[in-house]
C-alpha cells in the first residue's frame, strides 16, 4: 500500500507523532530518540505512514497503535 508523504501540519498531528514515538519506545524498551531515528531518519515511516494515517490511527487504542507501528517497522525491515 503506497501512501503519499505528508508532513506534520498542526499541533494535533505533532502531539500524536510524539505519543507514537514515546509509546513505541516504552514498548521496545529503548529511548525515544532511537525510535525517532528509526521512523524519521532511517526510514520515512513517520511522514509516509503515521502522519497520513493520523485520522484513522488516533481513534484506536494505545495498544493497537503501538503494535501496528511496531509491526510496520518490522515489515519494512527498519532496525530500532
Amino acid at each position: 500500500m503506497y501512501l503519499n508523504r505528508q508532513f506534520i501540519h498542526n499541533e494535533r498531528e505533532l502531539s500524536f507523532a510524539i505519543f507514537c514515538i514515546e509509546n513505541v519506545a516504552i514498548e521496545l524498551g529503548v529511548n525515544a530518540e532511537r525510535v525517532y531515528q528509526a521512523l524519521a531518519e532511517k526510514s520515512d515511516i513517520l511522514n509516509s505512514y503515521i502522519v497520513p494515517c493520523y485520522e484513522v490511527l488516533h481513534s484506536q487504542s494505545k495498544e493497537y497503535i503501538v503494535e501496528d507501528i511496531i509491526s510496520y517497522i518490522k515489515e519494512k525491515g527498519v532496525e530500532v
